[in-house]
């Protein structure tokens, strides 16, 4: 049996997942996490949802708690971590509605707190490896279910997290693709690097909702885009998870 915690956008609790749903509230040396805890079953599995930005969808990006909400699911003994995001696209070929399984990111927020380990203990610095930030194994199942599920989706990806919660202006939009960044969004680096810090396996799935504002042949992206792309194409991020869940 293995315990999962999953974080994602507000609704991701709403979405029936699995049997005998129970609220859990937790409580970390940094603060109260983003929300309480939806702690359900699936199959043989434990199943923590956790909503990163509340449960009304309140909490600014910088302002998420990202430590406490990662030292809450080590603290849950959860075997996995699986993130899900909305995100632009700065290629072509991923369109709207199509799945990432980010392999690498590059941080670009400026107001996080992104490490546990604000103090050394003497003697003892800790500098965490960070080369492939997330999961291999689990990175793998989801790309096998995603192929089982005939979604339309793609097995790597560079995401940008950008600090938010404005979006990019064209020139930013343009660097990044022009250093190699495949998708850009404001909250998957800096929860990534600290679930590595504590441990815990991590993934994330990321569902393109628009172009960013590079293309100059359509309109820059705006957040209704984002709300409607997702909600006609969320049903496929369940399915992934569905499969993914009952795989581990």
């Amino acid at each position: 049996m293995a315990r999962i915690g999953l974080i994602g956008g507000s609704g991701l609790e709403k979405l029936n997942l699995f049997r005998n749903p129970e609220e859990i509230r937790m409580e970390t040396p940094y603060g109260d996490p983003s929300s309480t805890f939806l702690k359900g079953e699936m199959g043989k599995n434990t199943v923590y949802i956790l909503s990163r930005h509340g449960r009304d969808h309140t909490i600014t990006p910088t302002h998420v708690n990202n430590r406490a909400n990662i030292h809450a699911l080590k603290e849950l003994a959860c075997d996995h971590v699986i993130a899900t995001t909305a995100c632009g696209s700065l290629r072509e070929e991923i369109d709207r509605g199509h799945i990432v399984i980010p392999d690498q990111f590059i941080d670009f927020t400026h107001f996080r707190k992104n490490t546990f380990h604000e103090i050394f203990e003497p003697g003892n610095p800790i500098h965490t490896a960070m080369a492939n930030p997330f999961s291999t194994p689990l990175r793998e199942l989801l790309i096998a279910a995603a192929i089982d599920l005939g979604l339309p989706f793609h097995p790597t990806g560079t995401v940008v997290t950008i600090e938010g919660p404005r979006f990019s202006t064209r020139a930013e939009s343009v660097m990044f693709r022009n250093i190699g960044v495949d998708i850009i969004n404001m909250s998957i680096a800096p929860e990534a690097a600290l679930a590595n810090e504590a441990g815990l396996s991590y993934a994330a799935i990321a569902l393109s909702t628009d172009y960013d504002s590079w293309k100059h042949d359509e309109e820059p992206v705006t957040w209704d885009d984002v709300l409607r792309v997702f909600e006609e194409n969320v049903k496929n991020v369940t399915r992934l998870l569905e499969k993914v869940i009952l795989a581990l």
